[in-house]
């Protein structure tokens, strides 16, 4: 990924991952509320900014040495809708690891206009080969999302 593009996926912090996004006309309905189907729009840039910036470019992931290919999908998704955004409003994407290991991750995000939940969301990912079977999250990346969800719990080493 070119340094000049960095800043455009966020930044990782020490409990995940942290992105900066504005609502937009085209997010909102006729009320200027922003419309419940692109909450998932704003939810899946987190992610696919976080697996970036950890060094997981989603895709060049089918194309590995093992020829079994690899992708995420969304398994399951829970979603609680605390408060509307609105046109114009800046919104901070927030996801972290809350397991990474076997043929799933489980991810939690958070929208928040400021210091205000609107969005909290608990996703569960899939891993499949590109044949679509499940496979087991490679052991080194499985330890990159594993080292985000322990520095965000205090596990990780001094």
């Amino acid at each position: 990924m070119s340094e000049t593009n960095h800043h455009l996926s966020g930044e990782l912090t020490d409990a995940g991952h942290r992105l900066v996004q504005r609502v937009y006309y085209e997010d909102t309905d006729f009320s200027g509320v922003v419309y419940h189907a692109r909450y998932l729009h704003f939810l899946e840039r987190g992610r696919t900014d976080y697996l970036r910036l950890l060094g997981v470019e989603q895709g060049s992931l089918v194309l590995e040495e093992d020829r079994e290919g690899l992708v995420f999908v969304v398994h399951r998704m829970e979603i609680d809708f605390k408060s509307p955004a609105r046109m114009d409003d800046v919104l901070t994407i927030l996801t972290a690891t809350e397991k990474a290991g076997g043929a799933k991750m489980i991810l939690n995000q958070e929208i928040r206009r400021g210091e205000q939940l609107l969005i909290a969301a608990r996703v569960i990912i899939a891993v499949i080969n590109a044949s679509g079977r499940p496979r087991r999250l490679p052991e080194g990346l499985a330890a990159r999302f594993l080292a985000k969800a322990q520095e965000a719990t205090g596990l990780h080493k001094q």
